[in-house]
C-alpha cells in the first residue's frame, strides 16, 4: 500500500510547514502544530497523522487536554496500534536490556519515547514489575498493556503505579493497583554488590531511582576511606554504594523519616557496622549552612535534590535553588574533595547547570574541575531522535 493511498478516520492535520519534525521522527506533536482534528477521536484513541499536502506522517495517540495533542506510536504506515504492537514493542524493549542484567536485578524495561511506546514506564525489581501510565494514549490501552505483560512475564507479580503528576495534564486522575499476584510490601534488590529494600508502593518514582545506578557506581569509586555525605539521601542510595565501597563514614540527610527509616534497614541488609552510618533528618538547605558555621566538613558530598524545574517560567527560581544548595556543599568541601552533582531537571540544560556549579564555586570560593560528566543509566536510554528524553545530568568536581 502507498502512502498517498490511506485514507483514515479519525485525524491530524498538521499545519505546513510544522511537519519538519515528524519528518526527523520526533515523536510529539504540539497543539499549535494541529491545523484541524477530522473526526471525532476519543482521549487516548489511535489517529492518522497527515500533512496538509494529503501526506500519511505517522500514528498517534490524541491527548485533546494536553500540550502535546499528539505522541507518535509508530512511523510507519503499514504498522497497525492493536495488541500484537505493544506485545512487540514491550518485548523487543526488554530484550535490550540483556547486558544491564548482570549489575542489577532491578532494572527499566520500557522507557517511554525512547522505546517506542510513550507514556508507558515498565521497571522490574527482582520479581515484580511496577508500570506507569503517563498519557491519555497510553491509559486507553491499559488493558492491552497489562494483557501483554502478563503474557511476557508470566511469573512475575505486577503493580500499577500512575500516581504521577503529569497525569492530570493529560485529564486522568491517580491510580495505584495491584493487577497480578502478591505484592511484597517491600522488595529486596541488588545492585552492584550492595542490596536495597525498594518501597514500590509509596516510594518515589516507581520505588528507586534506578537511573542513578551509574552514579552510585561513580561514588563508590572515589569513597574508600573518605567522610562522605549524602544529601536528599531518600532511602540512601548513593551512601550504601559508599559503604560498600569501602568509605569510612557516611551521613545520610533527608526531610523524610520514613525514607531514612529504610535507610536504615538497609544498612543492616547489607551488614554494614551501626556506626558506619548517621542519618540525620531535617532541611538539607538549613543543615548544611548551620554545619558551615560549626566548621564541619567531608571529603565527599552528593546532592541529588528533587526536581526544582517543572515549567519554563520556573527556570530562575530553580536555577537559584540549585545554586543555593551547591554553594552550602562546596563551603563544606575538604581541599582535594568531590561534589557530585545532579539535575534530574528535564528543561535544565547542561551548559546553565554548569554555569551554575561554576558561579555556586565562585562564590565559595572554591576551584573546581570537572572530572567526569554523569547522566541516567544505559536502560533509561535517549532516542536519536528525542533529546528530550536525556533529563538527568550529573557533574563530579574535584575542589580545590
Amino acid at each position: 500500500m502507498r502512502s498517498k493511498d490511506i485514507i483514515m478516520d479519525p485525524q491530524l492535520i498538521i499545519v505546513a510547514g510544522r511537519e519538519k519534525s515528524l519528518l526527523r521522527r520526533h515523536p510529539w506533536i504540539f497543539s499549535g502544530a494541529v491545523a484541524t482534528v477530522k473526526g471525532r477521536p476519543a482521549s487516548g484513541q489511535t489517529v492518522d497523522v497527515l500533512g496538509q499536502n494529503g501526506q500519511w506522517l505517522a500514528r498517534a495517540s490524541f491527548s485533546p487536554k494536553s500540550q502535546i495533542m499528539g505522541r507518535v506510536w509508530t512511523f510507519d504506515a503499514e504498522q497497525a496500534i492493536d495488541e500484537g504492537f505493544f506485545e512487540r514493542r514491550i518485548r523487543e524493549s526488554a530484550g535490550r536490556r540483556k547486558d544491564f542484567e548482570s549489575a542489577s536485578n532491578a532494572l527499566r524495561l520500557v522507557h517511554s519515547e525512547s522505546d517506542g511506546l510513550p507514556g508507558l514506564i515498565l521497571d522490574r525489581y527482582a520479581g515484580v514489575l511496577v508500570f506507569q501510565l503517563l498519557t491519555a494514549g497510553a491509559e486507553f490501552w491499559r488493558e492491552t498493556i497489562v494483557g501483554a505483560l502478563r503474557r511476557l512475564f508470566p511469573d512475575e507479580a505486577i503493580l500499577e503505579r500512575s500516581d504521577v503528576d503529569v497525569r492530570a495534564k493529560e485529564g486522568l486522575s491517580a491510580r495505584v493497583e495491584a493487577v497480578h499476584g502478591r505484592i511484597p510490601e517491600q522488595v529486596e534488590i541488588h545492585e552492584n554488590g550492595v542490596k536495597y529494600l525498594v518501597d514500590v508502593h509509596g516510594g518515589h518514582k516507581t520505588g528507586f531511582y534506578l537511573d542513578q545506578r551509574d552514579s552510585r557506581l561513580a561514588v563508590g569509586a572515589a569513597a574508600r576511606g573518605r567522610e562522605v555525605l549524602n544529601c536528599f539521601s531518600y532511602t540512601g542510595g548513593f551512601g550504601l554504594a559508599a559503604l560498600g565501597a569501602g568509605a569510612a563514614h557516611v551521613t545520610q540527610l533527608d526531610a523524610s523519616a520514613p525514607a531514612l527509616t529504610l535507610a536504615e534497614r538497609n544498612r543492616d541488609l547489607n551488614g554494614f557496622a551501626a556506626g558506619s552510618m548517621d542519618t540525620v533528618c531535617g532541611d538539607a538547605f538549613q543543615i548544611l549552612r548551620t554545619w558551615h558555621k560549626e566548621g564541619r566538613t567531608f571529603d565527599i558530598i552528593v546532592l541529588d535534590p528533587p526536581k526544582f524545574v517543572d515549567s519554563k517560567a520556573s527556570l530562575n527560581r530553580a536555577a537559584r535553588g540549585y545554586k543555593d544548595i551547591n554553594l552550602c556543599a562546596l563551603r563544606l568541601l575538604n581541599p582535594g574533595g568531590r561534589l557530585f552533582t545532579f539535575s534530574c531537571s528535564g528543561l535544565m540544560e547542561d551548559s546553565l547547570f554548569q554555569k551554575i556549579v561554576s558561579d555556586a564555586a565562585l562564590d565559595a570560593g572554591r576551584t573546581g574541575r570537572i572530572v567526569r560528566r554523569l547522566t541516567q543509566a544505559g536502560d533509561h536510554p535517549v532516542s536519536l531522535a528525542f533529546p528530550e528524553g536525556a533529563y538527568l545530568k550529573g557533574l563530579e568536581v574535584l575542589v580545590d
